[in-house]
């Protein structure tokens, strides 16, 4: 090593279904949509990340957005495997070198997931001169990154509720001890609300108003403290063919989103009912800790709480407690060296 240091660069990667988030240096320098838009006649990537969101749902024939991760895993391995090189090259202190530097790399990933699609991440990462890459549990670098010791004898319950997986794990002993992850998350409720405004109001809208209707005013219980206005919805009436505009309350998306919400809950409820019983009586004291952009969804704390009788705490800043954990494993890697897959 030694000498050849200054030509190696540490990078985390939040590889998510919706958002990709890399830090260097303990700072957080990409965060952008997992999005790619390719020219599908020379086969080209046009653009990635925030200018392939804006084309999402606009683009004619010749233009295809893709979202190369599905459900958490890599789906479409080319267009993967670009978009961590444009995100890496967007590094700005990359950017500056004019060697390409050899990368110390610490990847999460979903906790369901098999060899197969571990060996895809790791191809994909070894591809962009990843010289060592480490991969982790995604439900481990989330409680890293709230702030839990995981190495102590304790148990701790996290849930992280991304872009296409939901993770819930308990963690005790830098390990987990029974986990589940759940294909439902931020973009099962996307679709429920583009499935609700076609059944309920006959309005088509695409799935950028649908995510952007989650984030003004998704709800996942009808009785908020501080409710939200109502909104504007913007699409294509199914009757007529035209355009047209209505308005929606955030009760209306609760509804929307219950029966999705329902199966999450269940999810815990299992997770829970096969935690061992020293740890349950550790989480009856500790209570449940939420991370991932799915977690921001209001009142969604409040009724996992009356569901499990636990209290439950949303991470400070839960979009990027994942890969400020990944972050925290890269400064500290002799430290959890045994969390760590290599």
């Amino acid at each position: 090593m030694g000498f050849f240091d200054f030509l190696t660069e540490e990078i985390a990667i939040d590889l998510g279904t919706a958002n990709t988030l890399i830090i260097h240096n303990d700072k957080v320098v990409v965060d952008a949509p997992s999005i790619v838009a390719r020219d599908r006649i020379t086969g080209k990537i046009i653009a990635v990340g925030r200018e392939a969101a804006r084309m999402q749902g606009k683009t004619h024939e010749n233009i295809k957005t893709i979202r190369p991760l599905k459900d958490g895993v890599i789906a479409d391995f080319d267009a993967s495997e670009k978009m961590i090189n444009m995100f890496i090259k967007d590094i700005p202190a990359l950017k500056k070198r004019w060697l390409t530097p050899s990368l110390r790399m610490v990847v999460c990933i979903p906790s369901g997931i098999t060899e197969v699609e571990m060996r895809a991440v790791k191809e994909s990462c070894e591809r962009v001169n990843g010289k060592e890459v480490y991969l982790i549990h995604e439900p481990m670098a989330a409680a890293i990154g709230i702030g839990v010791d995981i190495m102590q004898p304790k148990g701790n319950m996290v849930i992280d509720i991304g872009g296409g997986t939901t993770e819930i794990a308990v963690i005790a002993l830098g390990g987990i001890v029974c986990d589940k992850s759940v294909k439902i998350a931020g973009d099962v409720f996307t679709n429920d609300i583009v499935y609700y405004m076609r059944t309920q109001h006959n309005l088509y809208v695409g799935e950028r108003t649908a995510e952007k209707i989650k984030i003004q005013i998704g709800a996942a219980t009808e009785d908020l403290e501080l409710p939200p206005e109502e909104m504007d919805v913007q699409g294509r009436d199914l009757l007529t063919g035209k355009p047209k505009q209505v308005q929606t309350s955030y009760r209306e998306i609760a509804k929307a989103l219950d029966k999705s919400i329902l199966r999450i809950e269940d999810a815990v409820m299992e997770t829970l009912s096969q935690t061992p019983p020293e740890l349950a009586a550790d989480i009856y004291n500790t209570g449940i800790y939420l991370a991932g952009g799915g977690s921001m969804l209001r009142g969604l704390d409040k009724r996992l709480s009356q569901k499990t009788d636990l209290p439950v705490y949303i991470a400070e800043d839960p979009l990027r407690a994942v890969v400020r954990g990944t972050g925290i494993c890269l400064k500290n890697l002799s430290k959890y060296k045994s969390v760590l897959i290599k």
